[in-house]
């Protein structure tokens, strides 16, 4: 285990009501995961937990790691402790938030969740980030999403209601977002399986305009074009997107959620497939990669299932940190 010990950090001050004020960095301890009760608006009660390491210097990177269902923060840290391993040396801050409703799932279907600023899981998530960039006063071009099925998941849904806050995606074994929309849920038990099991089929323009109506254009906002035959990102500047799927996977239909997911980037970023790379990053994984490879590539990963070990080195090379 590379953290020996969890710390609860409550808040230094008191504020209204008794609750507990958001800590600042120097208030964080270093080198060991850490609880934070407290971080501004919090509509769906997620909990949350960081690593820092005692080395951090300034305009550090962020990256917010999203757990799958049934798991945690802590968990989450765990299965890709190589982030905490290499924080020191790329200079980043993990955030590992919570998800403690319907079986742990991201909410990646319910209406508030799927709108920007609209109260769901989406809107906590993205309080947790801008309060971790200005605590840390880290860099905004430099703060990133990753998960791991319902965290790849959330992370679609993330880039699509937040674009501004994300320069790039790395994401493992999820769907197109906005692919549960109108579910009763979002966990194996709660939901309708017609996503999971592969039966939402779209084009990629309408999977991009799925995209976009999850956040209107702020005022002012132009509608730029993309390039290739899609319609460009239409006024946002979208993250690069890479997406991770095992083709043995069942659980969550690889055969079409991958490919939805690959559509629905590369129509949003205007970019059509170009190449196979086989056996990269590792033997029995191929990296297909679209337009130049800089906004959208997908890593098939032969004969693994839904859970996909995460490269958490490849990822940080795709985040430029």
């Amino acid at each position: 285990m590379l953290f020996k010990s969890l710390v609860l950090l409550a808040g230094t001050a008191a504020v209204a009501h008794g609750a507990p004020s958001a800590p600042g960095a120097n208030d964080i301890p270093r080198d060991v995961l850490t609880q934070i009760s407290s971080w501004g608006s919090n509509p769906t009660n997620l909990q949350l937990h960081l690593y820092a390491p005692s080395n951090l210097t300034g305009k550090p990177a962020i990256i917010l790691a999203l757990h799958g269902c049934f798991g945690s923060g802590p968990w989450h840290a765990e299965m890709t402790s190589q982030f905490q391993t290499l924080s020191s040396s790329r200079n980043f801050v993990v955030l590992y938030p919570s998800s403690i409703n319907d079986n742990n799932c991201w909410d990646v279907a319910s209406p508030a969740s799927l709108t920007r600023d609209g109260g769901g899981d989406s809107t906590g998530l993205a309080t947790i980030v801008r309060w971790a960039t200005t605590t840390f006063n880290a860099d905004p071009k430099k703060v990133f999403i990753t998960g791991s099925s319902s965290g790849c998941m959330m992370s679609n849904v993330m880039a699509s209601t937040y674009p501004d806050l994300f320069s790039a995606v790395s994401c493992y074994s999820g769907v197109p977002a906005g692919c549960l929309a109108g579910s009763p849920g979002s966990s194996p038990i709660s939901a309708d399986q017609t996503c999971a099991n592969g039966g939402i089929r779209k084009t990629g323009e309408e999977w991009a305009e799925v995209v976009r109506g999850m956040a209107p254009l702020p005022e002012g906002k132009g509608k730029g074009k993309g390039k290739g035959k899609g319609k460009g990102n239409q006024g946002w500047k979208y993250p690069k997107v890479a997406t991770w799927h095992g083709d043995n996977d069942f659980f969550v239909n690889y055969f079409h959620n991958f490919e939805e997911q690959l559509e629905q980037w590369g129509a949003i970023h205007g970019v059509e497939f170009t190449r196979n790379e086989t056996n990269v990053p590792a033997a029995g994984y191929t990296k297909m990669v679209y337009g130049d490879g800089t906004k959208l590539v997908g890593y098939s990963a032969s004969g693994v299932g839904h859970v996909v070990p995460q490269f958490e080195a490849v990822d940080l090379e795709w985040f430029g940190i």
